[in-house]
């Protein structure tokens, strides 16, 4: 028996004997897919979003148009958001992002392939982290993600055109107003547009009030860039579709 074979067959007896457990329910993934952090039936538990506004896709307002994009930079022109924030996909990204495990990325893209559209630009631009934050995680959520759907979507990713230029406070217990203030102008490009027909698609783990993928679109347009477009594994629900009050006529 040659090296490759062998192992080969000693990957198959301990994945057989020890195989992964779902980093959502804890029980056994199963069904011979041995990479997979993430169970079927986990991932048909979670909640896809639809329909929406035209440009970011959140839910429209009884009347009038939609305000949650109505800030952005002109040249951030579609969000998309695979589902909706869930107990199951607050696991999932809770394991991605503090627990260690950066192979939940490729399971998490291959839901963000199920339920969103392959955008027309060729290059993903992943949401950087600080220096220390990038230092004690040892990787970028945002960049498991986007080197998931490069293999997918057959792109480009450039981890080097954006970066964070100062470090900024968690945002998990900030009010929208102070998510804003607290990404307002903390990224820089460190190059331009190359070519008038280059466009982008950034790419981060979750959307909540739009304020982080706004910042970095905005510096990104200032450097001359007017197409964008990004993408996230989930999003927070808004009050009214989490109580079921939402009038999905309005989706």
């Amino acid at each position: 028996m040659d090296w490759s074979a062998l192992v080969t067959l000693t990957h198959g007896l301990e994945q057989f004997l020890l195989p992964n457990a779902c980093v959502s329910c804890d029980k056994p993934v199963g069904g011979g897919t041995d990479d997979r952090l993430v169970c079927s039936v986990c991932i048909a538990r979670l909640r896809a979003l639809g329909g929406g506004c035209l440009r970011c896709q959140q839910p429209l307002p009884l009347i009038g148009p939609c305000r949650f994009c109505s800030d952005w930079p002109a040249a951030l022109k579609t969000v998309r958001s695979a589902v909706w924030m869930t107990d199951e996909s607050r696991r999932m990204i809770h394991h991605l992002k503090y627990e260690g495990y950066w192979r939940v990325g490729m399971d998490l893209a291959n839901v963000m392939v199920r339920h969103v559209t392959k955008p027309v630009p060729r290059t993903l631009l992943p949401i950087p982290l600080g220096t220390r934050r990038a230092r004690q995680r040892g990787y970028n959520q945002a960049a498991c993600l986007a080197r998931g759907l490069a293999v997918r979507w057959g792109m480009g990713v450039d981890d080097r055109t954006l970066r964070r230029a100062t470090e900024t406070r968690s945002q998990t217990t900030l009010t929208p107003d102070e998510r804003a203030r607290n990404v307002a102008d903390v990224f820089v490009a460190t190059r331009g547009r190359e070519e008038p027909t280059s466009a982008v698609i950034l790419v981060d783990d979750v959307l909540t009030t739009g304020a982080t993928l706004a910042s970095a679109a905005g510096t990104l347009e200032r450097a001359g860039w007017n197409q964008i477009h990004a993408v996230t594994f989930a999003r927070v629900m808004p009050f009214e579709v989490s109580v079921g009050q939402h009038d999905p006529q309005r989706m």
